[in-house]
């Protein structure tokens, strides 16, 4: 009697079952590290409602704590030296006027690298881009002795000017977004009597809205956030930033250990970054995923 020889059956996943699959660890994989990054942000406001024994007594929980002392939100916070108000007041003037000026001008320049033809364009925007490699401590020494030269020391202008001149990943950014509208748009409009700047406000700019409010709503987390610049140039404690302002407050109540009003204090700051990104998040994937298609 013959044998028959018979293979062993191996077991496969369809495609479906695979995408399902590759789906399914993506999820787990989003969700696990978005608890990690939510923890220390729920930890934060827990203990900001909490007394100072408290804080100190009790071990590090995820829990709301017995009365919680809503009025370091609703008064105390308010009543610090220096002014909580005074900085958020100064981190406005200084990031909204620098964005708004500098999201202008580098959209324009981004528009001439992307859509005009002049000498010596590529070149320029190679140099433009080397300056990014460039760390700021290498030039950190240099600018501040510049500033204090010309008058700028202990006021607004080192933290503004620059970024009123324009961003270089921002001009490299929208470079790429402009150079994937049809430029046969411009010529169009050229040959209609169109001037660059109407093409640019008309044609450009409402095609390339998504990429720039992107831009923008980033640049306002980097300049809201900014701790080292103000606390290199500002002095008077009227002119300081809310962020310059919570770490004098650090070193001024670390003695007394209120630690929960300063949490408070940081979690007022952190409101306003966090309001924008969550309801912008949608322009800023967007634009981030659209970047270069034609």
């Amino acid at each position: 009697m013959d044998l028959v020889q018979t293979r062993p059956q191996t077991f496969r996943l369809s495609k479906t079952a695979l995408k399902r699959l590759d789906t399914t660890a993506t999820y787990i994989f989003l969700i696990l590290g978005s608890v990690l990054m939510i923890i220390p942000l729920i930890w934060m406001l827990f203990s900001s409602l909490k007394t100072p024994a408290q804080f100190l007594t009790t071990q590090l929980s995820l829990k709301m704590p017995e009365n919680p002392q809503w009025t370091n939100f609703t008064k105390r916070v308010w009543e610090m030296k220096p002014s909580i108000q005074l900085g958020i007041r100064n981190s406005v003037i200084i990031s909204f006027s620098t964005i708004i000026v500098g999201t202008f001008v580098s959209s324009l320049a981004a528009f001439s690298y992307a859509k005009l033809r002049f000498p010596g364009k590529d070149k320029l925007f190679l140099a433009e881009l080397a300056t990014m490699m460039i760390p700021f401590a290498v030039i950190m020494i240099p600018q501040f002795i510049m500033y204090a030269r010309i008058g700028w020391l202990n006021t607004w202008l080192p933290l503004m000017i620059p970024g009123m001149l324009g961003n270089v990943s921002m001009i490299f950014f929208l470079k790429q977004y402009m150079g994937g509208i049809p430029t046969s748009m411009v010529e169009s409009a050229r040959i209609d009597g169109a001037g660059f700047f109407r093409i640019y406000w008309q044609i450009i700019m409402p095609n390339a809205k998504p990429a720039v409010a992107a831009q923008a709503i980033l640049w306002f987390m980097g300049a809201w956030n900014d701790f080292f610049a103000p606390s290199i140039y500002l002095n008077e404690p009227t002119k300081q930033t809310l962020q310059v302002m919570i770490s004098q407050l650090n070193a001024m109540y670390a003695i007394q250990t209120d630690y929960p009003l300063l949490l408070t204090a940081s979690l007022i700051a952190l409101l306003p970054v966090l309001i924008v990104f969550m309801v912008f998040q949608k322009q800023i994937i967007a634009s981030v995923a659209m970047t270069g298609l034609k």
